[in-house]
């Protein structure tokens, strides 16, 4: 599965988002999913595997629980990516940091 197949779904970002800030065991995923988008643990569990066997996220057993934490090298992959596409950007973001940086000055 192509990386931006596996981001094109809400779900699937907002676990990577969850498994950004720190492993996570996989009920306190669903527990989380479930409640933001309505969908069963079958379902969570369907998205924490694509996430998995896309290289994703990792999980290991402890005890009885699987504990998911996310694997960088694909979205590293995805940045270098969008590399050629940054120029469209910056420039509009460096820009925007000038006039918040001219506003606090002017406080």
């Amino acid at each position: 599965m192509h990386a931006f197949d596996v981001l094109g779904d809400p779900v699937r970002r907002r676990i990577l988002e969850l498994l950004a800030e720190g492993e996570h065991a996989s009920g306190e995923v669903v527990a989380v999913i479930a409640d933001e988008f309505g969908i069963s643990q079958p379902a969570v569990s369907m998205h924490l595997r694509v996430l998995r066997d896309s290289g994703f996220a990792t999980v290991r057993p402890e005890g009885t629980r699987r504990i998911y934490a996310i694997d960088a090298a694909p979205l590293a992959e995805v940045d270098a990516w969008l590399h050629p596409f940054r120029r469209f950007w910056e420039q509009r973001l460096d820009a925007l940091e000038t006039e918040i940086a001219r506003g606090r000055r002017s406080r």
